[in-house]
């Protein structure tokens, strides 16, 4: 299995004025984070608007994203669907195309039992080779996979990593519990970004990555250093635009009117996402400024 850790960024999904996915773009965006040394991107992600892309589009993407990395950073593919045999396709083709890992977070619509989910994530996991992380997001997939449950999924062949967006720092310390501290814990949460990695956490799929890449990744890095301060420092300077991606409305909005502000490529959500409005506009304009991103 390979050891994933720091900060993933994970992308927008760049699209034109008429909302059709821009690929181009994505890989102008991937460039810059190239640049930057990221360890690695998450592709496909909720903030990739994976579940308003048809499967097409989603197969492009991944295809096109491995293929433009090409092994220069790591990258992470979401292959969640509904069910089970459509989550193997996607996860078969991230592995083909050579993904370091996929993320699937719960069947988001059918509310699975315990049982469910494990049948669930061992199928995928017997029917294709490659480390999987299990995206826990109670508020959007409807399911709370509890520290117990995943001690048992993490049972499964494959299964190496959690994403955890229960808001619920007691977590950390119950998945390496359950686990007898073997799984990998990475952060789903912006605002709660630092005391994650304090506990133990190890890697970061960030939202604001989109925005403030470099920063982010300086987090996770001074920490390993035992730069405890200066990350602190960073953390809350950053903390105005992690409170606004985590608690307001349209964050996905939100992120991809950031980016066009910084003069990054994002374009306008899917519908039935609205673009923002002239007020919530000028938020996220007023947030850019307290961290000093705009003028």
């Amino acid at each position: 299995m390979k050891n994933l850790k720091g900060t993933f960024p994970v992308l927008v999904t760049p699209m034109n004025e008429k909302q059709e996915v821009n690929i181009i773009a994505l890989k102008r965006n991937l460039d810059w984070y190239l640049e930057l040394e990221m360890p690695g991107v998450c592709i496909l992600g909720s903030t990739g608007e994976f579940s308003s892309l048809n499967k097409d589009e989603r197969l492009s993407i991944a295809q096109e994203a491995l293929k433009h990395v090409d092994g220069r950073m790591k990258c992470i593919i979401g292959t969640a669907a509904e069910t089970t045999k459509d989550t193997i396709e996607y996860t078969k083709h991230a592995y083909e195309n050579g993904a370091d890992a996929v993320m699937i977070i719960n069947p988001y619509y059918c509310l699975p039992s315990e049982e469910e989910l494990l049948a669930h994530y061992k199928a995928v996991s017997d029917a294709v080779d490659i480390p999987i992380m299990i995206y826990n997001n109670p508020p959007h997939s409807g399911v709370d996979m509890k520290p117990d449950v995943i001690g048992k999924l993490y049972q499964i062949k494959n299964v190496e990593y959690i994403k955890d967006a229960s808001g619920d720092l007691r977590r950390i310390s119950d998945f390496r519990r359950e686990t007898n501290d073997g799984i990998t814990i990475f952060c789903g949460g912006e605002d709660l970004t630092f005391e994650n990695f304090l506990l133990g956490a190890k890697g970061w799929i960030c939202v604001s990555g989109n925005i403030v890449p470099n920063e982010t990744k300086l987090i996770y890095d001074y920490i390993q250093q035992d730069k405890i301060e200066e990350a602190k420092e960073i953390f809350n300077n950053l903390y105005p635009l992690l409170h606004m991606l985590e608690n307001s409305n349209k964050p996905l909005a939100r992120v991809k009117a950031a980016m066009k502000l910084i003069g990054k490529d994002s374009g306008p959500t899917r519908l039935p996402r609205l673009s923002l409005s002239d007020l919530e506009l000028e938020e996220v304009k007023n947030v850019l400024r307290k961290i000093g991103k705009l003028n």
